[in-house]
């Protein structure tokens, strides 16, 4: 069995569509598939906000970088064409009618496949973002895990 590795820096919805398209064809060919989501990349991690949660503690830095960024993967920016959201759209529409799955369906397939997301405990503090803003079923980790995983991997990727 061959090993992968993906770092997810990105926060641009084409990009990390393209980490989870790679994740998901290397694990459906038997690859043991790793993402690690570091800085922007983790906006692919977060779930939908709960009006019901209560905030957790955060420094006025950490409130302004937790708001600004996307609250959900399908929130996503475009990196080229964006349009103020508009190009988001316009390429979902596209995606829709060539039958290309969704961000948070890609996701959701990673996680059926088994593949390991790991989100970086360093960035999540920089940025504000707590535990409880992110999906369940991923792991937390610095970049000391990743390093241990890409030795061992054939292919290690930066998106």
């Amino acid at each position: 069995m061959s090993k992968k590795t993906i770092i997810v820096f990105s926060g641009d919805y084409d990009r990390v569509m393209a980490a989870f398209i790679i994740a998901n064809g290397a694990a459906a060919m038997d690859d043991e598939v790793t993402m690690f989501f570091t800085f922007w990349g983790l906006s692919a991690l977060r779930k939908q906000p709960n009006p019901g949660t209560p905030a957790a503690a955060k420094s006025g830095l950490q409130k302004m970088f937790s708001g600004m960024l996307p609250k959900h993967p399908e929130k996503l920016g475009l990196s080229k064409f964006n349009f103020a959201g508009a190009g988001r759209m316009m390429m979902k529409k596209v995606m829709k009618s060539e039958n290309v799955m969704t961000v948070s369906e890609l996701l959701e397939t990673a996680q059926e496949q088994g593949i390991k997301m790991i989100a970086c405990t360093m960035s999540m503090d920089v940025l504000g973002i707590g535990k409880e803003e992110l999906i369940d079923g991923i792991e937390y980790a610095g970049v000391a895990t990743y390093l241990g995983e890409a030795d061992e991997a054939n292919v290690n990727l930066f998106i």
